[in-house]
């Protein structure tokens, strides 16, 4: 298959991470000393064509960093990222990659601009590209009334609910045809009524323009309604990949099982069957994680090796795999 200009297309994954790790400084106190905080560390992973890719783990584990680095707005500090085998620069409207990778973010009403009208704002990635104004409005209007707001494109933010701000947010996303939409928790900030709603509208928007989705969210039972795949996040590292079935009929890492426990437990307990309790204590810092597996001070099954040695991966079946000793 060619690409524009008559490149041949490179088999393989749409959307690659390889190895990324993204680090940051962190200053303590006004002229304390600077430490570094690894957010992501050394995780790969990869999104085919008109796929939906889930990544679920709790708040701070590196969910949203990994998002912005799959998308062009972080740069990695080690790794790569690549879009159809190429290098993904950062995102710019003059980059050959513009408009190939969208996001959509978490809170519906601090990702528009107040001053903006819901047809400008879903206009402005094509304004970014220099398309005619003529051009930009039709296509706004269209794209709005693809999500369910037809003719409100003069109004502003303050005048929709919560949940008409994310259709306008999955309008823009969506506008220039992308082939990868990142999804960074953009149901989290919504009324429990609202989200099955906007899910919906993800789901009939992939169905209609075929984007590839990396969803990334903190509730599993999300995740596993939107995707067949399905990564576990844990203090910047990845710790399980799985299918959907998979995971819901027997995770092997502690920590999902942990989060499958936190779910309404009715469609997946069995009869007679206890799951593990719901996970207890805190997320440690990533300036200073525990040494071996990092998830062994909150882990009721830890024992010596796990205090001591990083796990490495087990495969357990075809697409299935854990890093855990135990697994």
């Amino acid at each position: 298959m060619l690409m524009p200009g008559g490149v041949e297309k490179p088999e393989g994954p749409l959307l690659a991470l390889k190895d990324v790790s993204r680090a940051f400084g962190v200053r303590r106190g006004w002229l304390g000393e600077q430490r570094r905080l690894i957010a992501v560390d050394r995780v790969s992973l990869d999104v085919s064509a008109g796929e939906s890719l889930g990544l679920v783990g709790e708040s701070g584990c590196g969910k949203s960093t990994l998002g912005r680095l799959a998308c062009g707005l972080l740069a990695p500090s080690s790794g790569q990222v690549l879009l159809e085998g190429r290098a993904l620069p950062l995102a710019g409207a003059r980059s050959w990659a513009a408009g190939r990778i969208q996001m959509v973010f978490q809170d519906p009403f601090s990702s528009l601009n107040p001053r903006m009208s819901a047809r400008a704002a879903v206009a402005e990635p094509l304004a970014a590209q220099g398309v005619p104004r003529a051009e930009q409005r039709r296509r706004a209007e269209e794209m709005l009334a693809t999500v369910g707001l037809d003719g409100l494109g003069g109004r502003y933010p303050h005048e929709f609910s919560g949940g008409q701000r994310q259709r306008i947010a999955v309008a823009r996303a969506l506008i220039t045809r992308p082939e990868v939409v990142i999804c960074d928790e953009p149901v989290s900030a919504l009324d429990a009524s609202v989200q099955a709603q906007v899910l919906n509208l993800l789901r009939d928007a992939q169905e209609r323009f075929g984007p590839a989705y990396l969803f990334i969210s903190h509730d599993l039972a999300v995740v596993g309604f939107m995707c067949r795949r399905i990564l576990v996040m844990y203090l910047g590292q990845i710790v399980e990949e799985a299918a959907r079935e998979q995971l819901f009929a027997g995770a092997a890492h502690p920590y999902s099982q942990a989060l499958l426990a936190s779910m309404p437990t009715g469609a997946l307990r069995k009869e007679g069957e206890l799951l593990p309790p719901p996970l207890e204590g805190e997320l440690p810092s990533p300036l200073n994680p525990p040494p071996g597996c990092r998830f062994h001070p909150r882990c009721p099954k830890a024992v010596g090796i796990c205090r001591r040695e990083p796990p490495a991966w087990k495969e357990l079946a075809p697409g299935w795999r854990a890093r855990c000793h135990l697994a």
